[in-house]
């Protein structure tokens, strides 16, 4: 019975060390600008098809600074890395860096919630090890459901007190009046979280309108 609740004591004591380490990590992403001393490594999650071309244009607004690019795109995406290479090739810089990673898919398309589950999971162990070798300074990504255990990852990595990973999302074009559920689930630990629409920046305070980034 005493072994039984020593870890029942421990285990309460490690979910609350988890999340008042969350909190931590979200608030105070906001003081924390990457780029003022030097590069700044990202982790890029393109999805397939319109993702994959929103994402580039955004990156394509962005200085030199950031730099070297880790781009992550799922193993079935077959149309995403020959964009990612084009868009390398014409940006014609001489230090210009960049890798392409592949992940599982999270979730495909009309996929079930119940199995979504066992792919995320599936997704989450080669994320781990993925960030934990980058240890990128910010994940930027557009909603593929691709993108959550990249950010899981990055946010482990401010709760062990590794490194600050700053979470930026950019919600799609496309979402004018919700979120995506993508959008939904990174909305409250999202250091920067960009709308598109007017609409969706009165109905999600910490949201940043900029307009149309694409």
């Amino acid at each position: 019975m005493m072994s039984l609740l020593g870890f029942g004591s421990a285990v309460l004591f490690l979910c609350l060390f988890f999340i008042i380490r969350l909190y931590i990590v979200v608030k105070t992403g906001a003081n924390y600008k990457p780029g003022t001393k030097g590069r700044v490594t990202v982790l890029v999650v393109a999805g397939s098809g319109g993702h994959t071309t929103e994402i580039l244009h955004l990156l394509q607004c962005m200085s030199a600074a950031y730099t070297p690019r880790h781009y992550v795109i799922a193993d079935t995406d077959r149309m995403s890395e020959e964009k990612i290479c084009t868009f390398e090739s014409l940006k014609q810089q001489s230090d210009s860096q960049f890798t392409i990673c592949r992940i599982p898919r999270s979730r495909e398309v009309h996929q079930s919630w119940s199995s979504s589950v066992v792919s995320t999971l599936n997704a989450l162990r080669y994320s781990l090890p993925l960030v934990f070798r980058l240890r990128p300074d910010m994940v930027l990504c557009n909603g593929p459901g691709t993108c959550i255990p990249l950010c899981v990852a990055g946010l482990l990595l401010g709760i062990l007190g590794i490194k600050k990973v700053l979470i930026v999302y950019a919600e799609s074009i496309c979402r004018v009046q919700t979120l995506s559920l993508t959008g939904k689930i990174l909305y409250p630990v999202s250091d920067y979280f960009f709308v598109q629409w007017s609409s969706l920046r009165d109905k999600y305070p910490k949201s940043i309108f900029l307009g149309r980034m694409v």
